[in-house]
C-alpha cells in the first residue's frame, strides 16, 4: 500500500449545506497559465483541472476519475501529473487515499499549482518532484456552510476536524512538528519547489516545466470559462452565485438552475457583468 506506507486519511460525510471553492486568489494565476504539456505514457495520470465536479465546464477530477484511471493502468507504477488550484476537499482526501492504497510506487509531478485539495494529493506521492516555477499551497480548509447560526457553529466545529485530518496528512509525509505544520496552514503558505523540498511537502526540484495552449475549441471554451470564473471570484461573490451569473451570461438559466455544459459565454453579456460589478 504505497512505498512509503502512508496512512489512510481520515474521511467525513459531507455536510448537505457544504459548498467547496478553490482559493480566488490561486484561481485567478492558474486560468491564466497555460496546460502543462500532456505526456503520452499509460501509465501517467494528468490533474489539469479543479478538483471536484465542476458541471460548468464539463470537467472537474474526481474520485471517480482517478479509480477508474488506476483500474486501468493495474498493479504498476504510476505517475501522477498536477496542475489544479485545488477544490473539494472531500474529493482531494479520497484521491489520497486511492493513491496511498496503490500497490505500486506512485510519482507526483507539480506541473503548476498543487494548491489546497491539490496540495493533499500530491502528498500520496512516494517521490514527489516539482518542476521549476511551480508552486505548492497549504491552507486550512475552505468552503462556504449555509444556514443558521446553529448551522454556523457546527459548520466551524466540522472546520477544525478538517483541518486536523489535513495536517494529519502533511504531518505524515513531510515529518514536520505538528505545530509548524498547522502554522503553515493558518498562514496560507505559498512554497517554491526548494522551499517545499526544505519543508518535506517535495522531495527534489526537477527541470522548467513544458506548457502548451489549449489547441482544440473545447478547451479554448474552457479555458475562457475558468477566466471568467477566477474574475467573478476576485469580486468576492461564492461559487454557487458566480455559476448563476455566467449562466445568464451564456443564457442557459431556467427555472432549475440546471447547467448546460459547452454552453458558449456571450461577450457582450459578459464585459457588461464585469462593468456591473466594477462599479
Amino acid at each position: 500500500m504505497s512505498l512509503r506506507k502512508l496512512p489512510e486519511a481520515k474521511t467525513f460525510t459531507r455536510p448537505k449545506n457544504f459548498q467547496w471553492d478553490p482559493p480566488s486568489d490561486v484561481l485567478a494565476k492558474w486560468a491564466e497559465s497555460p496546460m502543462a504539456a500532456e505526456a503520452d505514457d499509460e501509465s501517467t495520470i494528468s490533474i489539469y483541472d479543479v478538483i471536484g465536479e465542476d458541471l460548468w465546464t464539463g470537467g472537474g477530477f474526481t474520485a471517480k476519475r482517478m479509480a477508474g484511471a488506476l483500474r486501468r493502468i493495474g498493479a504498476n507504477e504510476v505517475t501522477v501529473n498536477i496542475n489544479s488550484p485545488g477544490g473539494d476537499m472531500f474529493e482531494g482526501i479520497a484521491i489520497y487515499n486511492q493513491l496511498a492504497e496503490h500497490p505500486a510506487k506512485v510519482n507526483i509531478r507539480v506541473m503548476g499549482w498543487a494548491a489546497s485539495a491539490a496540495s493533499i494529493i500530491a502528498m500520496a506521492g512516494d517521490d514527489i518532484e516539482m518542476g521549476l516555477g511551480t508552486f505548492m499551497m497549504v491552507h486550512n480548509a475552505w468552503g462556504v456552510v449555509v444556514g443558521n447560526r446553529h448551522d454556523m457553529r457546527e459548520g466551524a466545529n466540522l472546520f477544525d476536524e478538517f483541518d486536523s485530518a489535513i495536517a494529519d496528512i502533511y504531518e505524515a509525509r513531510t515529518g514536520a512538528d505538528r505545530a509548524h505544520i498547522e502554522s503553515l496552514m493558518d498562514t496560507e503558505t505559498f512554497m517554491a519547489p526548494s522551499t517545499a523540498v526544505d519543508e518535506g511537502f517535495a522531495d527534489r526540484v526537477g527541470e522548467k516545466v513544458e506548457t502548451e495552449p489549449p489547441n482544440d475549441s473545447r478547451m479554448n471554451s474552457i479555458t475562457a470559462k475558468r477566466r471568467m470564473d477566477a474574475l467573478l471570484a476576485r469580486q468576492g461573490l461564492p461559487r454557487a452565485e458566480r455559476r448563476r451569473l455566467m449562466q445568464d451570461a451564456a443564457g442557459t438559466q431556467n427555472a432549475a438552475g440546471t447547467v448546460t455544459q459547452n454552453a458558449d459565454l456571450d461577450p457582450a453579456a459578459l464585459r457588461q457583468l464585469l462593468e456591473t460589478l466594477k462599479s
